[in-house]
């Protein structure tokens, strides 16, 4: 099930299913708002969404209601989320998934969020979106590449490559948006090479892992599997998810994979890394391409959680989405 595309004049709600907009500057706010408006979209928020506790969110009740009433509301067109965070599973229980499938609409964000996103697809067939935040549209520089791409999965229907951005960064952009430390990239990281097509399906490697043996962990058979790994785990940490993802029983089907750009506090490179999935027999054989942009770093791009993918070496199209 493919929710209608976003268009000018179509109304987007921000709710905070994880951390608060509490948390977000207002500088950001207002920097997110605009980048929003210029694409032509009108933006609510939920009622909740500043409410804050001592753990940077609100209660399950409070981000449960705001994200019924998002799906119920016939005017809004798309949902979107505040910000990434830790505590997402806390509502995957309560949500009236009935509600969201007869409600369909574009729901995006990532991080946290991968936890909610897969949820939805696996209760209700409905394709999601891992991409930008609200807060993500309040960077001031070097946003353009995220833009385009949060654009081309929910604007246009057509098939659209996925190219390299021309730089990246993992700088705290949001303490200081004039400071900003961009890095020249080197492309994408063609590990195994190889064809493949199938339902795409992924997101944080982390918040996936712990979807396993759940009702809310999305059907992996014959998939295009997108991982991507934050910088609070280390490299063991990714190695151990990542393995535990492969005991699966369903792993053996799975297509390719391809691997987000690692922070550089996980002194992640691709030797590295081609040691630790080269000693994974359940890998082999698939094509596995890395260093592609979405996860911590930016830019990222925004993709469909239930699209399709095909890969062909390094060139990496985006369908039915």
């Amino acid at each position: 099930m493919i929710p209608a595309k976003l268009k000018k004049g179509s109304h987007i709600r921000v709710i905070a299913p994880a951390r608060s907009l509490g948390i977000i500057g207002e500088e950001c706010r207002k920097i997110a708002l605009e980048r929003l408006s210029k694409m032509g979209l009108r933006v609510s928020f939920g009622r909740h969404v500043e409410e804050i506790d001592e753990f940077a969110s609100s209660s399950v009740q409070s981000r449960l209601d705001d994200l019924h009433e998002a799906f119920a509301d016939k005017t809004v067109d798309g949902v979107l989320t505040v910000v990434g965070g830790f505590n997402s599973v806390e509502i995957l229980s309560g949500i009236d998934y009935r509600l969201i499938a007869e409600n369909p609409k574009i729901f995006c964000g990532f991080s946290d969020i991968t936890a909610l996103a897969n949820a939805i697809y696996a209760k209700t067939g409905l394709v999601t979106y891992s991409g930008a935040h609200f807060s993500t549209f309040g960077m001031l520089k070097g946003i353009e590449y995220t833009i385009e791409y949060f654009q081309k999965c929910l604007f246009q229907k057509e098939p659209f490559e996925v190219l390299p951005s021309e730089e990246w960064a993992d700088d705290p952009w949001y303490i200081d948006q004039e400071k900003r430390n961009f890095i020249k990239n080197e492309g994408y990281w063609d590990i195994v090479p190889g064809k493949a097509e199938g339902r795409l399906v992924g997101g944080n490697l982390g918040l996936l892992d712990e979807l396993k043996g759940t009702p809310y962990f999305p059907d992996i058979k014959d998939c295009v599997l997108f991982l991507e790994h934050c910088a609070e785990h280390e490299i063991w940490t990714f190695n151990r998810n990542l393995q535990a993802l492969c005991l699966h029983p369903d792993f053996a089907s799975v297509r390719a994979m391809v691997f987000g750009r690692f922070e550089p506090e996980n002194k992640m490179n691709r030797p590295r890394l081609e040691r630790i999935l080269a000693a994974k027999k359940e890998l082999a054989g698939k094509p596995i391409v890395a260093n592609v942009d979405f996860g911590h770093t930016t830019p990222i791009i925004t993709f469909p959680v239930g699209g399709y993918c095909r890969i062909d070496g390094m060139k990496i199209e985006l369908m039915r989405f």
